[in-house]
């Protein structure tokens, strides 16, 4: 969270062009963005470690995620991916910070001939949706990571996926959008106050009357959203938290990094990856649980990250656990953003991003910025509407 001095003590006549309601990657991007646009902004953030962004690995893999019948969410992680770099280059000369970027790529790989057939599946599948992807056998997958185990059967290798480093994204992000103006209050939104049928401002929790008053709001909460009165109740009902742990681990001092590349694999039945950081840092994850707002660490997700990590990577085992930790990301029923009008004039959602967030972060706040200055967004936007909820059908 950014320091205590940059939150706002009071919010007594507190005014704002956009008012952004929710602090993590989106949000934090949406009130950059707007900033920069000439929007005068205040983000509302409970600052209690809430945002999924934070428990994030910070994959950018619109291939090795894609997946059958999610055609129009594949358009869009491409058109993210396309625009991530400039994005970034913006955000580090404006916060003075890096984010980690790294483009090597992932390999996912196979250890039985069933997931191999199985990957062999897959990448045909996005062959046929124009997608990079480059099968090899055990021996050229070993050469890339020579630390993989050696019973692995083959891979492939995604050269479109990126990497990005959560955190020090999240944070550059927040320190961008305060050198821009933007003003942060520290409490929980609970509900959009209108006025003559618009969107006027917003009430915290606590507060019995508007606590900030505003032309615009912005709804990016993330799970939460669906907690804040005034959306559309159809909408609401749809936003529902998808728990993920994960795990921190970092190479001992002297020890060469173990992996170049983001490693993927299922393994007994379950999906595991593990994403190396430029500092050393390698995260593993991430299980994926119905388990509503529940956000323990489990000592079984632990077990099972570190047994079916070493079995990819045996050398893992030498690295120490410096972080467990458990997110909740913001779903819906088809997996896909939710991104528009949704309720009365001047009230935006931007939420559901589900296992997207960092990687759509930029086009978000580019499609809210268009939005506010009334304007359409980019046309692989049009599935993610608000409406699709309401009329009971998802994208593809």
């Amino acid at each position: 969270m950014p320091a205590e001095g940059a939150f706002l003590a009071s919010t007594a006549e507190l005014t704002a062009d956009v008012i952004v309601a929710g602090g993590g990657v989106i949000g934090s991007a949406i009130a950059w963005r707007a900033a920069t646009a000439g929007f005068g902004v205040v983000v509302v953030d409970p600052g209690a470690g809430e945002a999924a962004s934070l428990v994030a690995a910070g994959m950018l893999a619109p291939v090795s995620e894609s997946a059958f019948g999610e055609d129009a969410l594949l358009r869009l992680n491409l058109l993210a991916l396309r625009r991530f770099p400039g994005f970034t280059a913006e955000l580090e000369q404006a916060s003075g910070q890096g984010v980690g970027l790294r483009r090597e790529g992932t390999l996912a790989v196979a250890y039985d001939p069933g997931d191999l057939a199985a990957l062999a599946r897959m990448t045909a599948f996005r062959r046929s949706a124009g997608l990079d992807a480059e099968e090899l056998d055990a021996r050229a997958c070993r050469r890339l990571e020579p630390f993989l185990a050696p019973d692995v059967r083959g891979g492939v290798r995604c050269a479109g996926d990126w990497s990005v480093d959560n955190r020090r994204y999240l944070a550059a992000l927040r320190e961008a959008m305060q050198a821009a103006g933007v003003r942060v209050v520290r409490g929980r939104v609970t509900e959009v106050c209108t006025s003559d049928g618009r969107a006027s401002g917003v009430r915290l929790a606590g507060s019995h009357t508007a606590a900030v008053d505003g032309a615009a709001v912005v709804v990016a909460a993330g799970c939460w959203s669906g907690a804040i009165t005034g959306l559309l109740e159809t909408v609401r009902n749809e936003i529902r938290p998808v728990k993920g742990q994960l795990l921190r681990l970092r190479t001992p001092a002297g020890m060469p990094p173990v992996l170049s590349h983001t490693v993927r694999a299922t393994v007994r039945g379950a999906e595991v990856y593990l994403v190396p950081r430029t500092d050393g840092e390698v995260v593993v994850g991430a299980t994926s649980e119905e388990r509503g707002f529940d956000r323990a660490v489990t000592a079984g997700a632990v077990h099972d990250l570190l047994r079916d990590a070493m079995s990819m990577v045996p050398v893992i085992s030498e690295l120490n656990l410096v972080e467990t930790c458990a997110g909740l990301r913001p779903g819906t029923p088809d997996n896909g953003p939710v991104l528009g009008p949704a309720g009365p004039a001047g009230l935006l959602i931007a939420t559901g991003h589900y296992r997207n967030g960092i990687l759509l972060s930029a086009v978000t706040a580019d499609a809210v910025v268009a939005r506010l200055a009334g304007e359409q967004p980019a046309a692989e936007w049009e599935p993610f509407s608000p409406q699709r909820l309401t009329a009971g059908t998802g994208a593809r």
